[in-house]
């Protein structure tokens, strides 16, 4: 789409992929769940529950790097097509020999009945048009497929479309030839109430919804993959945050990964883990995807029939050659343009009370995000140009503060190394408690005396940064064009819930004080464990004496 038609479609594809990628693992999560609640009842009150722990099962298992093997992928896939089929041939097969059940009696039925309008048949159309979300993961995993490429995502997508179009009629006639309920608030799925009639309780029941709940998860686990890239190619280009454009120590998107979990589970615990409302959410990006993506090869052909015979121009990174069947190729896309629109128009008008103006309102907001990240990053980038001069060698003076809380193991640790700059340091306490503010004066003057100055900030409204701040600006305008030099000691426990019964001072710091030009402030990590705590005792009778 950005090869052709520009940022704003490209940017409008972008925003709706990665509103399918987040709706994907909604969808199929609690899909799956569904399918597990409805072989074990008793779990659908925790239907929420459980998807939220799959969804973070899989983050978990994304975060520590998976290995994409078409083996591991293949098993899963056969084993839920043949059970779909076998399912669908014992179905018909019951249904010639008229031995096929029902799930419920015409009653239900005839309570359920709606007057048949235009309405409802194009509700019933963007319905069934759901069936084809999904398809565009063939184009865009296109780059793992052998060589010839093309030809090979063709034939994929050819064996998929047949196996798509045998299992959606075959399961819609079934499930009306033995009555199934659907709707929602159904505690069980389409699938299980088909599996149910056929096979009863047996182990076939179990085999056929285990089948469908793997696959729903393995269709989940795919948007991990194609999320987290699509932000870091976003990101690249500076439509995204920076952040999504680096990977972790297993080598994978983490900020990416992250994200699109958190989105999930936001809609899943929005929506109860009902798939009947997150479905409307879902057609709509896809079928603008596929939009946009066949009016952008309308704008290909047509820059293709404009060339010459072998001409060959490269547009971001794409080769586009002349080609002779280009009005033909044109025409099928052209076509695939109107129809995808046509379906999203009706959707979107047939869905829109039942959640789809949701997704009509998110795309257009994404996209103006994307664009102001853009201009942020396109000005900082500006600015930064504008102020680049050449590094002024002249030697300036620096003056080093070293914040004391009290004289302790990581203050030795701390002056150790203030000490080691060869700067002159003045010690800075803040008397948030005066009580203590004069205990600690008083150990200062007993361990390390008259060597280092203790300087006592008063703080009458009992906070850290207000009077450090102050008292730096004083100290600028004494020093004219030097610099301040602020080091905090942090200690570091041995667990995070250690380290949460500490206060972090030094991040509040050094936010109050990134407004004034010329501070630099340097945290000091004090391993806080056995060995250093002898070493710390150590240090007290000998360094600060000296």
């Amino acid at each position: 789409a950005r090869d052709n038609l520009g940022d704003g479609p490209a940017l409008t594809a972008g925003a709706a992929l990665l509103t399918d990628y987040i709706l994907t693992v909604s969808v199929s999560i609690s899909s799956g769940v569904a399918q597990i609640a409805s072989a074990f009842p008793a779990v659908f009150p925790y239907r929420v529950e459980l998807a939220l722990a799959l969804i973070a099962l899989i983050t978990i298992v994304n975060l520590r790097g998976v290995k994409e093997s078409g083996t591991v992928f293949a098993v899963p896939t056969y084993f839920f097509v043949v059970s779909m089929l076998g399912m669908l041939a014992f179905g018909f097969w019951q249904q010639s020999t008229g031995s096929l059940g029902t799930v419920a009696s015409t009653e239900v039925f005839e309570q359920t009945t709606q007057t048949l309008t235009v309405f409802l048949l194009l509700k019933a159309f963007a319905s069934g048009c759901t069936a084809l979300t999904g398809v565009e993961a063939i184009s865009n995993g296109i780059m793992a497929f052998k060589e010839p490429r093309s030809r090979n995502a063709a034939q994929t997508l050819m064996v998929m479309s047949a196996l798509l179009g045998v299992m959606f009629i075959g399961i819609t006639v079934l499930a009306n030839h033995v009555q199934v309920v659907a709707g929602e608030g159904m505690q069980e799925t389409v699938i299980s109430q088909i599996a149910r009639t056929l096979y009863g309780t047996s182990p076939l029941y179990y085999v056929t919804l285990a089948a469908t709940t793997v696959i729903l998860i393995m269709a989940a686990n795919t948007s991990y993959a194609d999320f987290p890239r699509l932000g870091a190619l976003i990101a690249a280009d500076g439509f995204l945050p920076k952040q999504l454009t680096y990977r972790g120590r297993r080598l994978v998107f983490s900020w990416g990964i992250v994200a699109l979990a958190l989105a999930a589970s936001v809609l899943i615990m929005i929506f109860q883990a009902d798939t009947t409302r997150l479905i409307p959410l879902y057609a709509i990006g896809v079928f603008l995807s596929f939009t946009l993506s066949q009016s952008g090869m309308v704008m290909r052909w047509r820059r293709s029939g404009k060339m010459k015979p072998g001409e060959e121009v490269e547009i971001h990174g794409s080769i586009l050659r002349f080609d002779s069947h280009w009005r033909t190729k044109q025409a099928v896309n052209a076509f695939g343009a109107i129809m995808t629109f046509i379906v999203m128009i009706i959707f979107a008008v047939a869905k829109f009370t039942d959640g789809a103006y949701i997704v009509v309102v998110v795309i257009p907001l994404l996209v103006l995000v994307f664009f102001r990240i853009h201009r942020h990053y396109k000005s900082v980038s500006a600015l930064l140009s504008r102020g680049a001069r050449w590094p002024n060698m002249r030697q300036r003076p620096v003056k080093t503060l070293v914040l004391v809380d009290d004289v302790h193991a990581g203050t030795v640790h701390t002056i150790n190394f203030a000490k080691s700059l060869g700067a002159p340091w003045t010690a800075v306490h803040v008397a948030i408690d005066p009580e203590k503010a004069e205990r600690v004066k008083r150990t200062w003057q007993e361990r390390v005396g008259d060597e280092a100055y203790l300087k006592v900030l008063p703080s009458p409204y009992r906070e850290l940064t207000g009077p450090v701040h102050a008292y730096i600006e004083e100290l600028m305008e004494e020093l004219g064009g030097g610099y301040i030099h602020v080091i905090v000691g942090h200690l570091v426990m041995g667990s995070l819930t250690g380290q949460a019964l500490h206060q972090n001072a030094a991040v509040a710091l050094n936010f109050a004080l990134q407004d004034i030009e010329r501070v630099a402030v340097t945290t000091v990590a004090y391993q806080l464990d056995a060995e250093t705590v002898v070493e710390a005792q150590a240090d007290k009778q000998g360094l600060l004496s000296r």
